[in-house]
């Protein structure tokens, strides 16, 4: 998904790699791409290999590394970064493959040897986390003083048809699901049980959705760097024959991430389960509906109550038609291009470890809008108990 949008943007990238463990994924994907004006090599590398990767960074000298792996290979992509000198950005941070851990610690710890290496790595520049982090900047910088209240409501109303499959890689998905709740609330980090705590809410062009509290990493980055905040929660809709079955797995050990021994080899439940899933790959084409992604804010400007609004809607089918893939990849791909324009051109910048709220929001929510995920406002919104 990422990669079709540089290829649409070949006035800032006039040449892309596209690499993966099987290469033949990354010739299809060119394949797909050829006509256009930006010219597109692909490689097979192992990203948990660290000397494979700056095999291939040093080969073919990029600007920047767009990290598209899965959150487990971060640290080994980042180091190669750091040999090669070459800038980098991902879209989830790092997770250790043996628990389930959604921390920037281990991330946050290469602030000092990015910095003095004199290059900047740009974490979390996906949808959530990445454009809820640019809208809490936003929002900060033009429409508040202090805010002291985020909710995040992350809200997919698309339909597959399946009666259970998930929109993106299914072991990061389910893992994050069956976690425990997490939300920020008077400088103190209260921990519930996994979707424990539902609401229901009346999402634009979607309808009523029940949505449920979970932890997601951007509140971590975002209780840091958004200043007065004395409460922050994320949400995130599930329909009911989703978490039916993601219980009755659950109960069976299905997404169990503990190895076990099956027929003297040893199995990660969560890994088998995630075998015989559709391929969230193979959704696009079947998939109707919207997404609906924003933030609520709360706040004082000029000693006065403040509430604002800012959300994106993006649908399924217009994002397959434009570039074969559902919404949830297009919302995260759209926002790992911009990214990486920004730090090209210069417009993001610096040396060391970053979130995306750091940086200057403005050119970021211009592109927003011209690269396919133009935003809406409201002032006056239905808040969340």
């Amino acid at each position: 998904m990422t990669a079709h949008k540089c290829a649409q943007n070949s006035d800032v990238f006039s040449e892309i790699m596209i690499a993966s463990r099987t290469k033949s994924r990354c010739d299809a994907l060119a394949a797909k791409l050829v006509g256009g004006k930006t010219k597109i090599q692909t490689a097979q590398v192992d990203a948990d290999d660290v000397n494979q990767v700056i095999a291939l960074i040093e080969g073919f000298r990029p600007d920047i590394v767009i990290n598209l792996a899965l959150p487990y290979q971060d640290l080994t992509i980042m180091d190669a970064c750091l040999a090669t000198k070459t800038h980098y950005l991902d879209t989830a941070n790092y997770e250790p493959p043996d628990t389930a851990k959604f921390e920037y610690k281990w991330q946050w710890d290469y602030r000092q040897k990015f910095k003095d290496a004199g290059i900047l790595a740009v974490l979390g520049c996906g949808f959530d986390p990445g454009v809820t982090g640019i809208f809490s900047a936003h929002a900060l910088k033009h429409h508040f003083d202090e805010i002291n209240f985020i909710d995040i409501l992350d809200a997919n109303g698309g339909d597959h048809g399946y009666p259970f499959a998930t929109n993106f890689n299914p072991e990061i998905n389910i893992r994050e699901i069956t976690s425990k709740g997490k939300y920020w609330e008077n400088g103190n980090w209260i921990e519930t049980e996994p979707l424990e705590i539902k609401r229901e809410y009346d999402f634009d062009q979607i309808g009523k959705k029940d949505m449920y509290l979970l932890y997601h990493e951007e509140l971590e980055s975002l209780v840091v760097n958004i200043p007065g905040l004395k409460r922050i929660r994320f949400f995130m809709t599930f329909g009911q024959s989703y978490i039916n079955h993601l219980r009755v797995l659950e109960n069976v050990g299905m997404t169990s991430i503990k190895p076990i021994n099956f027929q003297g080899q040893e199995i990660i439940p969560l890994q088998f389960l995630q075998a015989v899933l559709p391929d969230p790959a193979s959704l696009g084409p079947r998939t109707i509906g919207k997404t609906n992604i924003g933030c609520i804010f709360r706040g004082k400007k000029d000693g006065k109550d403040k509430v604002y609004y800012l959300y994106n809607i993006c649908d399924h089918q217009a994002c397959y038609k434009e570039v074969g893939s559902q919404a949830i990849s297009y919302t995260t791909g759209v926002p790992a291009m911009i990214g990486a324009m920004l730090v090209m051109q210069g417009k993001w910048s610096g040396t060391g470890v970053f979130n995306v709220e750091e940086f200057d929001p403005d050119p970021f929510m211009d592109a927003l809008n011209i690269w396919g995920l133009p935003w809406q406002e409201c002032f006056e919104p239905v808040l969340v108990d």
